[in-house]
């Protein structure tokens, strides 16, 4: 027997009204804030992602999906969504449209890493991306967006968490003093963070063992090594934040100097929303600035922000939090057939489909098994279409919801009837 690989799903017709109830408040927030639309490959260059994301970084290093095509050619499978974005807005041309481009996805990622509730290796994202404003306005717009998107799908008791991690050159002072105090405690770090602090000091203050957690506490923070324009974009951005306080009474934020990110491209504010309690291992969206990226791709220098909420992820704090989901579209009606009236009840199904009611015909059973099964379809009508009914130029209609009688009506006026 066939199963599907590790660290992938099958969203079932079950599930389906979750995925439904998350992509559509996706793309109503997004158009509430104008973003549009932007679908990108599911491949791409490997090289994007080597130089985008950073050759250090875990993904590239452990996580791509990446192989060789018939021309030789070495393509990967889309890890993450802002290179490939970024990508598109260069080649595009999109540098001559009004700045920021503001674009948003709905689109499935693929990374090699050990399976876990909300976390596969084939995931699905919403992601917002705003390219071509540095101001830390557009840092708090995209912040308020993913606050109006988590909230707007019912979920509450969620944490906020936001740093800088200042300009690469502001930067290169601020690693130094983390590998000079980290230094201090090496023999205490586990080995998967001694190998984090050669290569990528910063990720230590990201590390999920609690050692070094408990390090990461007491060491040098980032906002302390910030200047000049870097330090007015942060205090600008807190004093935009605390104004959305006034317009939202559930939002918050807490700065944690131990949140970096883990990707080479960011620079300035990182930001992540996980629910309380969840002790960093429950992100719900995450994201921050990229100023570095377009030119790193090849582009003008150029600044951009964004983040990524993985679907999956969403579902799960829907779940645990027994959020209610709007009721779905029920189905109009199922067509019960009766004796020779087969060939008729299909006709009819086909007639009020063209007129836009949903309907659906019953199995050829008995007639108790053809009304089971349009209760278990949950169905708002039964047609009932026998011998009698052909004779008469009608249908009976019994409706499944509530305790409204069952009424015989001309087949004439059946589509006003239940509409």
């Amino acid at each position: 027997m066939f199963k599907k690989p590790r660290g992938t799903q099958d969203i079932l017709p079950s599930d389906q009204a979750y995925w439904n109830y998350v992509r559509r408040t996706a793309r109503a927030v997004a158009a509430d804030f104008g973003y549009e639309r932007i679908d990108t490959p599911i491949i791409e260059s490997t090289h994007l992602f080597q130089r985008g994301v950073g050759d250090e970084t875990d993904i590239v290093q452990k996580e791509m999906y990446t192989f060789e095509d018939l021309g030789g050619d070495s393509l990967t499978l889309r890890p993450e969504g802002t290179a490939a974005v970024c990508r598109a807005y260069i080649e595009s041309g999109m540098q001559n449209l009004p700045q920021p481009v503001r674009q948003f996805y709905l689109a499935p990622m693929f990374r090699y890493e050990r399976p876990q509730a909300g976390r596969l290796r084939q995931h699905n994202q919403f992601g917002a991306e705003a390219i071509g404003d540095g101001s830390a306005s557009v840092d708090a717009e995209l912040i308020e967006l993913g606050f109006a998107y988590i909230s707007r799908l019912g979920i509450s008791d969620f944490t906020l968490r936001i740093n800088s991690i200042a300009d690469p050159a502001e930067r290169v002072t601020y690693l130094g003093e983390l590998r000079n105090y980290f230094s201090k405690y090496e023999s205490d770090l586990p080995g998967v963070d001694r190998a984090r602090l050669e290569r990528a000091p910063l990720r230590v203050l990201d590390s999920k063992e609690r050692a070094t957690q408990r390090l990461a506490d007491e060491a040098p923070r980032s906002v302390d090594h910030l200047e000049g324009e870097s330090r007015d974009h942060w205090e600008q951005l807190l004093g935009l934040l605390d104004g959305l306080k006034q317009i939202y009474p559930s939002f918050d934020y807490v700065v944690d100097h131990r949140l970096v990110r883990g990707l080479d491209y960011y620079n300035r504010t990182v930001f992540e929303f996980e629910p309380k309690d969840a002790g960093g291992q429950g992100t719900m969206l995450a994201g921050g600035r990229y100023d570095p990226l377009i030119e790193i791709l090849g582009g003008q220098p150029t600044p951009g922000i964004g983040f990524g909420s993985g679907i999956e992820r969403i579902i799960l704090e829907l779940k645990e939090q027994e959020i209610p989901l709007p009721e779905r579209e029920s189905l109009d009606a199922v067509i019960v057939s009766v004796g020779d009236a087969r060939s008729a009840a299909a006709r009819l199904a086909s007639e009020l489909r063209s007129k836009r009611i949903s309907a659906i015909l019953a199995p050829n059973r008995s007639f108790k098994a053809q009304m089971r099964y349009a209760n278990q379809v949950q169905a708002a009508n039964a047609l009932i279409l026998g011998e009698r009914e052909l004779e008469s130029g009608t249908v009976a209609v019994k409706p499944m919801q509530g305790d409204d009688p069952q009424v015989e009506i001309s087949l004439e006026s059946v589509e006003s009837h239940l509409k």
